[in-house]
């Protein structure tokens, strides 16, 4: 399978800048893919789909997405595990970031920040994928994208406190058990990690609407389940 970083290297090759080559699928890298596609006449959507990989790199056609860029906002929450919030009044500077890039108004890494964390994944990485409104308030995101079963890479959605509440928990699913939901998320624990959660507090899981279309025969949620506490 290729790579993220593969793809950069085959666009610097062919002249179109993809910008560093560190394996992220940032804005540089997807507007150079656009480019791309525009010259060899593809569909212009950013994303590296079997067919602009044929292109890129020959061989047949695949019908099986094993794409770089089919899930690259949960790519982008992996790569960003352990990132955590400053203890006392300091900031995590990389944390206030990602409200400046989206131009979200978030003081301090102590308001919760879940919400800010699946909206930097999606946003950094599906710059074109509509976010929902006020994407710091974590039901909001019940809202987002299109609906989906619980697979690898959604959006999922769980309420804290009362599921007639306001309070919620937003995460990336990685896996599942019988009775519980594995997801990676912000906030858990003061920084991004992967927890638990119990299928009994789910919401919904939405699936993002520019992105490649899955199934559960190709992106299952079997992935081993590990310990963590709940949100």
């Amino acid at each position: 399978m290729k790579t993220t970083q593969d793809v950069q290297r085959r666009l610097l090759e062919l002249g179109y800048d993809p910008g560093p080559l560190d394996g992220v699928r940032g804005r540089l890298t997807i507007n150079a893919v656009k480019r791309y596609q525009t010259a060899m006449h593809l569909t212009v959507d950013g994303i590296v789909g079997p067919n602009t990989l044929r292109s890129l790199f020959g061989g047949p056609l695949v019908s099986e997405p094993f794409s770089p860029d089919a899930m690259p906002w949960l790519d982008e929450a992996k790569r960003l595990k352990g990132t955590a919030e400053v203890a006392g009044k300091g900031n995590n500077p990389v944390i206030t970031n990602w409200a400046e890039q989206l131009d979200i108004w978030y003081p301090s890494d102590d308001i919760a920040w879940c919400g800010l964390f699946v909206a930097h994944c999606i946003g950094a990485t599906m710059p074109d994928e509509p976010l929902p409104s006020n994407p710091l308030g974590a039901r909001n995101w019940a809202t987002f994208g299109d609906k989906c079963e619980i697979i690898d890479g959604a959006v999922a959605v769980f309420w804290r406190g009362s599921p007639t509440g306001w309070l919620g928990h937003v995460g990336f699913v990685t896996g599942q058990t019988t009775s519980t939901i594995e997801i990676i998320g912000g906030n858990q624990s003061n920084r991004v990690s992967i927890i638990q959660m119990p299928k009994s507090r789910l919401l919904a899981t939405r699936w993002p609407k520019t992105a490649m279309n899955v199934d559960l025969q190709t992106f299952g949620s079997t992935a081993q389940m590990t310990n963590g506490n709940e949100a």
